[in-house]
């Protein structure tokens, strides 16, 4: 699937970065362009395969390029007058070459969680590809300014993307692992994940081609609306029968019985695991199931019943399956894409802080309105007394 990635914000443009990476590691050739679009100067320089004149700084007439402080109705404000200069950036993109957009968002900061719903509006409006958006939420201990971010945004970029795949922090962070250690392995969480879902029928190997393709259109199929999650399970194996030792092995020497157990293992690990959104499996209305790994590994049997299995558990006839050989890979995995979850905890706190913080807001604006009208009465008795 080839897209079109904007990293928005600090946290957006340091998972583009990382994708462009995994993307060269893999050959997997999905990523037709990358901008990253930040109103702080310091983060895009720190960007070190965002081509320089793809990164995108907004803002300056009013932050001057220090950022908006965590303060994302500035954000959405500085996208808004600003839009001109990021779409001078997403101009340059062969956009008939591409399937879909997916803007990269940190939700719980100001410049990603204001602007990247305001860019996902302005997309809509121009193009017909699926904009897509990927939102990290913010680990609970970050702090309450940053919940009330993610609060607010959440329900704004999902209401503007065509789907909106998540990654919750505070279901991935480990105890004890510094800031800079937890989000660098987080990132590369994110990117593996996603990167190898989206890679899926974009792999340029002629000699290793997919038993069951899993092409652009079975992943735009399942990403038809609402929240997505996915998870992945791995199982290193023996690739040696590839190597030299290969013509001393007989023909029988690849159990196909066991190769089926296993990836039928690995997509309930995958589905009944760590998720990238902790949710109630049941709730998902579609979903994929994409075997990776040493095309020797892969099997039709073992992902179908891995299929099967998901279908029965979802309760959803629209459940697609598929595989993507990775030959230089010495293991076997098994993504599995939920999307339209909704039986969603973490969602659901979300939306209660987003409700406590309007009825506090309009408590605060009553409170005022009372005492100011209290004023305007008491000067009015004064003014009777002269």
């Amino acid at each position: 699937m080839k897209l079109a990635l904007i990293g928005f914000g600090q946290a957006g443009g340091k998972i583009v970065d990382e994708f462009l990476a995994f993307d060269e590691r893999i050959g997997g050739g999905f990523i037709e362009s990358t901008v990253a679009v930040n109103s702080a100067t310091t983060d895009l320089q720190g960007l070190e395969n965002v081509p320089q004149s793809n990164r995108v700084l907004i803002g300056q007439a009013r932050v001057k390029g220090h950022g908006v402080g965590a303060d994302n109705e500035l954000g959405a404000s500085v996208t808004e007058a600003d839009i001109d200069e990021i779409q001078g950036a997403i101009d340059r993109i062969r956009v008939h070459e591409i399937d879909a957009f997916l803007i990269v968002a940190g939700m719980g900061g100001g410049t990603g969680s204001g602007g990247a719903p305001v860019l996902a509006s302005h997309l809509q409006r121009i193009y017909n590809q699926p904009v897509y958006g990927l939102g990290v939420l913010p680990a609970t201990d970050e702090g309450g300014i940053y919940t009330l971010n993610a609060a607010r945004s959440f329900q704004t970029f999902v209401r503007e993307v065509d789907n909106l795949l998540v990654f919750d922090n505070d279901a991935w962070r480990s105890a004890g692992e510094s800031v800079a250690d937890g989000y660098g392995r987080i990132n590369q969480e994110i990117v593996e994940r996603f990167g190898l879902l989206f890679a899926a029928g974009e792999v340029g190997r002629a000699d290793h081609v997919a038993e069951s393709v899993v092409d652009s259109s079975e992943i735009i199929n399942t990403l038809e609306d609402g929240i997505s999650t996915i998870g992945y399970a791995r199982e290193a194996v023996d690739t040696s029968r590839d190597g030299l030792l290969s013509s001393l092995r007989s023909d029988d020497s690849f159990d196909e019985g066991e190769a089926t157990n296993r990836m039928t293992s690995l997509v309930r690990k995958a589905a009944l695991g760590r998720l990238t959104l902790p949710c109630d499996v049941s709730s998902a209305n579609r979903g994929l199931v994409v075997a990776t790994g040493p095309p020797d590994e892969l099997n039709r049997k073992g992902v179908e019943r891995g299929r099967q299995w998901l279908e029965d558990e979802t309760g959803s006839m629209e459940i697609r399956g598929g595989d993507f050989p990775l030959p230089d890979r010495g293991e076997v995995g098994a993504i599995v894409l939920l999307s339209g979850v909704t039986d969603v905890p973490r969602v659901e706190q979300l939306q209660q802080v987003a409700i406590e913080a309007k009825d506090r807001t309009e408590s605060l604006e009553a409170a005022a309105d009372e005492e100011f009208a209290s004023l305007v009465d008491t000067g009015g008795e004064l003014d009777a007394l002269f």
